[in-house]
């Protein structure tokens, strides 16, 4: 578990107009940038870093802010603070205290929500709400990053329902370090909601919210929709648009639109491609030793398993490994059937065939990031070539992986999970560098050229 520091809120969510906004900002820093000699408390700044749009179209986070559960910027992160906020709001209304945001809890949300809202327009100041502090099960890695990366976030949260306009909140919080406790350096947070329709005909005000002169990310959660001119907009001003394929609702034309937005010279950035790292080394370092080098172009059979349900990782590594070594798409043909099987062919420089099988295994237990691999290998029709390599993260697919390569000698490596593969983890990391990545970009490119060899 990350440690992050203690936070201070400087002001919770508070709701304004959109004239106010950075007015409103500009009095909070004020009243904090000095302090009395006899006060406790310390001297705050805003952070001068850099802009973080979040585009948040599931609505949980907003929904627990809204009945008071979460206490917690509306910035897309599921960490122990959201985990926390859903376990109690699920324990008022007596629900399992799963601490995941299911249907069940969901919809008692909407309902409470809903509630509240006709409260308040009926003018009743009673409401329901049940005040709920992060410090009784810790704020952990939402704030851990806010800590690392202090900056201005500006969320954009779409809504179903009539068009009213566009609900503002804004509000502040620093996290407190031990070398630092007089002056802190603070995070902002505009939250902005509202219809589709509603947020886009805002999106010049939100281009103008956006700190110049210093970097700015857009984390697009779900699937950028190019026709979308909010999306469109917000690309054209970012220095690095940030999306997780393994949210992808439709992960094949998902990754085809990456791929165009690239050619169109929008700087594109996948968490899920970065969850491939340690598959990516272990292979390399497979054929590290001399002896294995010149047995790599034996290589002419690749099996990946992958959780069933999102087969972008599986793809993306398919597309690595081909562009490393210069194979060609040919052919992509879908099978189906229990594990969902998919064929690919290639040509390689020397005009031999490869191919590559993707199979998405059924799993009880989904874990938290979808489509997730099993394991890989990398064998040949030649057996006498010593290239055959099984990487696994469960001891069931290597198993599967040994027993399909038949007598055929293999290297076999464990893939040890990491935990700063997390979807928060890797949005900090993410958040230090806006630079393109032209390996992802020669490997989406080739993902692109397979999904069209299917067509």
């Amino acid at each position: 578990m990350v440690q992050s520091p203690p936070i201070l809120s400087l002001q919770s969510p508070k709701e304004i107009s959109l004239h106010e906004i950075e007015e409103e900002l500009r009095d909070i820093w004020q009243s904090y940038s000095t302090t009395d000699g006899n006060s406790d408390v310390p001297t705050a700044v805003r952070a001068t870093t850099f802009t973080l749009v979040v585009y948040e179209p599931e609505e949980t986070q907003l929904l627990l802010s809204a009945l008071g559960y979460y206490s917690g910027p509306i910035d897309g992160i599921i960490g122990p603070r959201m985990f926390a906020a859903l376990k109690a709001a699920q324990k008022a209304y007596g629900l399992p205290r799963t601490g995941k945001a299911d249907e069940k809890t969901k919809t008692k949300l909407r309902e409470e929500h809903n509630e509240l809202h006709q409260q308040q327009a009926n003018g009743n100041g009673e409401t329901k709400r049940q005040p709920y502090s992060a410090d009784i099960e810790g704020s952990g890695i939402a704030d851990a990053i806010a800590a690392a990366n202090p900056c201005r976030i500006i969320a954009l949260c779409p809504i179903v329902g009539e068009d009213e306009g566009v609900n503002v909140q804004v509000s502040a919080s620093c996290p407190i370090q031990k070398h630092s406790k007089s002056t802190l350096v603070c995070c902002e947070y505009i939250t902005l909601s509202g219809t589709t329709a509603a947020l886009e005909r805002l999106g010049g005000m939100i281009c103008e919210l956006m700190i110049d002169d210093l970097p700015k990310f857009v984390w697009w959660k779900g699937t950028p929709d190019p026709d979308y001119g909010l999306f469109k907009r917000l690309a054209g001003v970012s220095n690095s648009v940030i999306v997780d394929s393994s949210a992808f609702q439709k992960p094949e034309s998902g990754l085809s639109r990456l791929q165009e937005f690239i050619t169109q010279e929008i700087p594109m950035a996948d968490l899920n491609w970065r969850r491939l790292a340690s598959w990516q080394e272990l292979t390399a370092e497979a054929f590290d030793p001399p002896e294995r080098r010149s047995a790599l172009k034996e290589v002419d059979q690749v099996t990946i398993d992958y959780e069933q349900g999102n087969p972008a990782q599986a793809l993306m590594f398919l597309g690595w490994l081909a562009s490393r070594l210069q194979w060609r798409p040919v052919s992509y043909q879908k099978e189906g059937g229990e594990y969902d099987i998919r064929r690919v062919k290639f040509t390689t420089p020397e005009h031999r065939t490869v191919e590559a099988e993707l199979a998405g295994i059924p799993t009880v237990d989904v874990g938290e990031v979808a489509g997730d691999l099993i394991s890989l290998r990398l064998g040949s029709t030649n057996m006498d070539a010593d290239c055959c390599t099984v990487l696994c993260s469960e001891t069931t697919g290597c198993m599967r992986m040994e027993a399909h390569g038949g007598a055929q000698s293999c290297r076999i490596q464990q893939v040890t999970p990491m935990f700063d593969q997390k979807t928060e983890q890797l949005l900090s990391q993410q958040l230090q560098r806006w630079g393109r990545d032209l390996l992802y970009e020669e490997t989406l490119a080739v993902a692109g050229q397979i999904l069209k060899a299917g067509s």
